[in-house]
């Protein structure tokens, strides 16, 4: 039998994924509460946000009274690796994900952890960004989750409006959007959008049939397979 009223938690809903991941929660019959954990506020108001303001991450039991169990944690933080050392990268990216993860694991074992990554993670990569997000999926794979979903998506086209944080990013968008439906039918693997993040999200809550690690092709078909 499929469950409703489904408790969501999702991190980095300020950036441009999680906020497209928060627009499909709010949207979603089945979803009745949406947990925000961000920095700094959102400035949206609805029914089924509960919004936490944590400053330091890396505090966060300060928080934890806070914080209910769920059913599934979207965790979209992250910062970029541009300017940073590899140990401040490391702090935010790895140490803030698995404190956060084996938290809610002690709420709650039995829920799903949905972690962004990106395309060309490798744990044994050449690049910064990609051992250390490399080594943060292979732990958080290890810890005994009900599931536990790696998203590694490529390019992504942000829809609704959502702007993306860093700003020469949105000078990218702005040159894409009128030509992304054509870009989406010629390249259909290379590319997806906020909206097919958010939905396909949802979909891992309800599914089994799909792989671990999504790219932008399955993250794409779980999307287009949701109730």
């Amino acid at each position: 039998m499929i469950k409703v009223g489904y408790q969501v938690m999702i991190t980095g809903s300020t950036g441009m994924v999680g906020k497209g991941v928060l627009m499909e929660c709010l949207d979603h019959r089945d979803i009745s509460r949406v947990t925000l954990i961000n920095r700094r506020p959102i400035d949206m108001e609805h029914s089924k946000i509960k919004e936490v303001i944590l400053k330091d991450f890396q505090d966060l039991a300060a928080t934890d009274h806070e914080i209910p169990a769920v059913d599934a944690c979207y965790h979209c933080m992250g910062i970029s690796a541009l300017g940073k050392t590899e140990e401040d990268y490391t702090a935010v990216t790895y140490h803030v994900s698995m404190n956060l993860a084996r938290m809610l694991l002690a709420k709650n074992p039995a829920m799903i952890f949905c972690y962004v990554s990106g395309q060309g993670t490798d744990v044994k990569g050449s690049m910064m960004w990609a051992r250390v997000k490399g080594r943060t999926e292979k732990e958080l794979t290890e810890l005994p989750f009900k599931k536990v979903v790696l998203f590694r998506p490529g390019f992504i086209q942000p829809l609704r409006g959502i702007q993306s944080s860093t700003g020469w990013y949105n000078t990218i968008y702005k040159v894409t959007k009128p030509i992304y439906p054509a870009l989406k039918n010629l390249f259909p693997n290379a590319i997806t959008n906020t909206d097919a993040v958010g939905r396909a999200m949802i979909n891992c809550l309800k599914t089994d049939a799909h792989p671990q690690i999504l790219d932008n092709k399955d993250i794409n078909k779980l999307a287009d397979e949701m109730a």
